[in-house]
């Protein structure tokens, strides 16, 4: 499911669902086991993290825009938990939470664009020729 400017929705959607329950996942354990106290605490954290991860494994194979991606994954992420909780209001941690998942989406398609193009890179340092 891609477009002409090739984005590649399908691989965007499963990740940012993905970095989303993910997040549920390692939030509401913390949360059952040390109290609600946490939430503030870890909800940033895991959403970094899980958007970074879900980013740079929706950027493999892309020949291209890997920032663009991975912040699309963590925009489909923040759209999920927005439809999750029917837009109800939301602490400030939430909301810097969302901020958060949109850096680590683009770290994640950073980091997918440096393991996509390593031959490039050396390229580009060497002046353009590669010696054997």
């Amino acid at each position: 499911m891609d477009t002409p400017a090739g984005i590649r929705w399908l691989r965007i959607i499963l990740a940012g669902f993905l970095a989303e329950v993910s997040v549920i996942a390692i939030v509401l354990p913390i949360a059952l086991l040390f109290g609600k106290n946490t939430l503030p605490y870890s909800a940033p954290a895991a959403s970094l993290l899980t958007c970074f991860v879900f980013a740079a494994w929706a950027g493999r194979r892309l020949a291209s825009r890997f920032v663009l991606h991975g912040i699309l994954v963590g925009v489909v992420a923040t759209l999920i938990y927005v439809a999750l909780t029917r837009g109800a209001p939301e602490p400030p941690a939430y909301l810097f939470a969302h901020g958060l998942k949109l850096l680590g989406g683009a770290a994640g398609g950073l980091i997918a664009a440096r393991r996509q193009n390593p031959v490039r890179q050396l390229q580009a340092s060497a002046g353009g020729t590669q010696h054997l």
